[in-house]
């Protein structure tokens, strides 16, 4: 059977990147469903040599990956401050006020909107999570309960409401039907509004070796050059881009509709677009070397881990996100060379990581064991982590980050 590309709809028939096979990376198990099967499904991703779109298959819909959801932005002091940032500088940039209408795609638990609320700028939350969007109505977020497209937007326009700023931070990749939601981004937007979106930069993947960003809930991996094709096909144009340290790099861009032109273009888009170009984005060529820096990391990773093992050294790791799935699941790590890992979020703590059946603890279980090692996970996070567990040092326990090659920090 063909596999069909979800922009454009050409054949895919180049290997980006093959990853095994894997369970969803969000689809943490509770200690009483250890005796069950899980599914895993190949984690394969394929580089179009049409449109260069970066992209995983579909093997589960999105209501059953996402309608109930593990991931709570809000435990990350970071990410919080990051998205405060952000509103701060949008009001300032824009003058969004008590007029504007802010519409927030996969708002998940109200983490940003609720500084929007905070200087009195109207919000609207779109979030398909039920478990939490919970949290964000029980902040006073107005929040609707739904995947978004097409009739979505339809169904907001037909009942009076369109954006004078849509907002999707981590959710274009999401998306398995890429022409329905951007499509549903023109239809939403006032004639005069501004889409800003974030997601990871597929340039700062290659360069750092970032594979564990890929899992089955990221169904595309974008460059600059693809995404200002995807939103081109729909009438939008991107005015601006920004390339911002979350998530280990991703790229903000600034989307207008086509026949607006009260917004200039800026020179960052012209830089950003031959950056890529003198890379060789534009070339099918570029995206197939990926493949053995990722065998390399592997390699490495294990043999760091055997050693420590055969030295009697303990290992633990730090965070259960979804990245640090693919990356045990890829490289066949389990409780045998990692004790455990702990989390702070209370939804993913006395669980156990999907596949490697690794168990999850709150922090506090870090000082008890005392380990020699600890593997952050969630190596994005690295500064932050390495701050809050600062008192590991006091044992002599090293911090380790996989990504984008083994570190052992002293």
């Amino acid at each position: 059977m063909e596999t069909l590309c979800r922009f454009c709809g050409a054949k895919l028939k180049h290997t980006f990147v093959d990853l095994g096979v894997s369970p969803l990376a969000n689809s943490y198990l509770k200690i009483d469903q250890m005796n069950q099967m899980e599914p895993f499904y190949p984690l394969h991703a394929y580089a179009c040599e049409e449109c260069f779109l970066v992209q995983l298959e579909k093997f589960e819909t999105p209501d059953h990956i996402f309608s109930d959801y593990a991931y709570f932005s809000s435990f990350s002091d970071s990410w919080l401050q990051h998205a405060k940032t952000y509103v701060e500088m949008m009001i300032d940039r824009f003058g969004f006020n008590k007029k504007s209408q802010v519409i927030e795609i996969a708002s998940n638990d109200g983490y940003l909107l609720q500084y929007f609320i905070e200087k009195g700028v109207p919000v609207m939350g779109i979030e398909p999570a039920a478990n939490v969007a919970e949290t964000a109505i029980a902040k006073g977020i107005s929040t609707l309960i739904k995947f978004f497209g097409k009739k979505t937007a339809l169904e907001l326009v037909a009942d009076g409401t369109q954006a004078d700023l849509i907002i999707g931070n981590n959710v274009l990749a999401h998306v398995p039907d890429l022409n329905d939601f951007v499509g549903g981004l023109k239809v939403l937007l006032k004639p005069q509004g501004i889409i800003t979106m974030e997601f990871p930069h597929l340039m700062r993947l290659i360069d750092e070796n970032q594979f564990d960003t890929i899992y089955h809930e990221h169904f595309s991996y974008f460059s600059f050059l693809t995404v200002e094709k995807v939103f081109a096909k729909h009438g939008l144009v991107l005015f601006d881009v920004q390339e911002v340290p979350t998530h280990g790099g991703s790229l903000r861009i600034y989307a207008r509709h086509e026949d607006d032109l009260s917004k200039s273009t800026e020179k960052r888009i012209g830089e950003l677009r031959s950056r890529e170009k003198d890379k060789r984005f534009d070339s099918i060529d570029y995206y197939l070397s990926f493949s053995e820096k990722v065998t390399e990391t592997k390699r490495k990773l294990l043999e760091f881990l055997i050693t420590a093992k055969g030295q009697g050294r303990s290992v633990v790791g730090y965070g259960a996100p979804a990245k640090g799935n693919t990356l045990l699941n890829y490289c066949g790590i389990r409780s045998d060379f990692l004790d455990y890992t702990v989390d702070r979020s209370p939804h993913k703590q006395q669980h156990v990581l999907p596949g490697t059946r690794i168990p999850i603890y709150p922090p506090d279980k870090i000082r008890e064991t005392r380990p020699d090692y600890l593997l952050i996970l969630p190596w994005n996070l690295k500064t932050e982590i390495m701050e809050q567990m600062a008192h590991v040092r006091e044992w002599g326990c090293q911090f380790v980050t996989p990504i984008p090659e083994l570190t052992i920090h002293a």
